[in-house]
């Protein structure tokens, strides 16, 4: 079985998105480099620093599934239909959507935790990696003791308020291991912090 890795791009007081939901000067660095380089889908290409490219396609090119939650499918239109990463979304929800113009899309949603969207991700994933939005969701798999490693974009902006990295973590300290250093791209530093067991 893969790793379970939980990230986000953030700013350096910790919030990946703005109260509204827009990510400003955040995804910056995804558009200031040369290097074209994608995740998931062929069609949606990052023009990133050969650093940033480098660690984009060492770390996530093992990743198979994403977990995500039901607000950012909702903003993202679940992508068109489309993985942002891997080959398959597991949106959890209390609430999965009537009508969506994409039926066929590889999209599965999970009425019934947390837990469960990771458990379904792990065994889509088989060996292969899975990845799990932070926010809330990445909080809840956390505190849960579900994920493996925490990857964060940090990038050279305060912003202030906004949605939180760890959402609305309640679960108790929780130790990391000191965090390898991948590497500093263009306007983002690169870090992943393994999960103390």
């Amino acid at each position: 079985m893969g790793k379970v890795l939980m990230g986000a791009v953030v700013s350096l007081d910790g919030y990946i998105a703005a109260d509204d939901d827009s990510v400003g000067p955040l995804f910056d660095w995804y558009g200031n480099g040369d290097v074209e380089v994608t995740l998931g889908d062929p069609d949606r290409v990052f023009r990133v620093s050969a650093a940033s490219a480098a660690y984009i396609r060492a770390e996530w090119s093992g990743v198979r599934a994403t977990v995500i939650g039901r607000r950012l499918f909702d903003i993202t239109n679940g992508w068109g239909g489309v993985p942002a990463a891997g080959e398959h979304v597991f949106v959890v929800t209390h609430r999965p959507p009537k009508e969506w113009p994409f039926p066929d899309a590889p999209f599965t949603f999970v009425s019934d935790g947390v837990a469960s969207a990771v458990a379904q991700a792990q065994a889509f994933a088989g060996a292969g990696d899975v990845s799990v939005t932070a926010g809330d969701i990445g909080g809840q798999a956390l505190a849960s003791g579900l994920v493996d490693e925490v990857h964060s974009d940090v990038v050279p902006v305060v912003l202030g308020s906004g949605k939180r990295f760890f959402g609305s973590f309640a679960g108790g300290p929780q130790l990391l291991e000191d965090p390898r250093v991948i590497v500093k791209g263009d306007r983002v530093l690169h870090l992943v912090h393994p999960v103390r067991r």
